[in-house]
């Protein structure tokens, strides 16, 4: 059957731009080689199996299908279950906060050094953060939609590509890819 992954899309379905209905999304990944292809929400989750190996190559399978079918690019991010359970497990701010305001800024490429020293200097009133190489920990105690440190400013800062997503959604994530 192959392994199984997750893939993350960044920036569909955001206020009315680049449009993907799951169903159709579904379909075109496993007309392109993806199997047991499942969604969840509208956000761009997809678990998936697939026999290659390498994250980069699915990568670029899903979006130059998606480039190919809906028109447009998409920053594409594959991780797998284990990833997923080793960022939930170590979330600094899991045991102290309600799950509703942890995020997780999930990170392509580990961010230089130079650049994590920096974004450790700043202080956001309501908003607490911890970096690593493959995540921005977030706890934003009044929610996501108000926070200062939000996707786009983690990648400008750090000079990488991300991909948010919530509590509710990695443990969902994590949920299909045991079944």
């Amino acid at each position: 059957m192959g392994n199984t992954y997750i893939g993350l899309l960044r920036g569909i379905n955001v206020s009315g731009q680049k449009k993907i209905k799951m169903a159709d999304l579904r379909l075109v990944l496993e007309e392109n080689g993806l199997k047991n292809v499942k969604t969840y929400i509208q956000s761009g989750n997809i678990v998936f199996d697939h026999k290659q190996v390498d994250a980069n190559k699915l990568e670029e399978i899903i979006a130059s299908t998606i480039r190919a079918h809906f028109g447009f690019d998409v920053p594409t991010l594959i991780i797998q279950k284990d990833d997923v359970e080793q960022t939930l497990k170590v979330n600094p701010f899991l045991e102290e906060s309600e799950e509703n305001n942890l995020y997780y800024v999930l990170l392509k490429n580990p961010p230089r050094e130079e650049l994590i020293a920096q974004f450790n200097e700043l202080q956001f009133e309501n908003e607490r953060f911890l970096v690593t190489d493959t995540c921005v920990y977030l706890f934003c105690e009044n929610g996501y939609g108000r926070a200062k440190l939000n996707n786009n400013f983690v990648e400008k800062k750090l000079k990488v590509e991300a991909t948010t997503r919530n509590h509710k959604t990695m443990l969902k994530l994590l949920e299909m890819t045991s079944t």
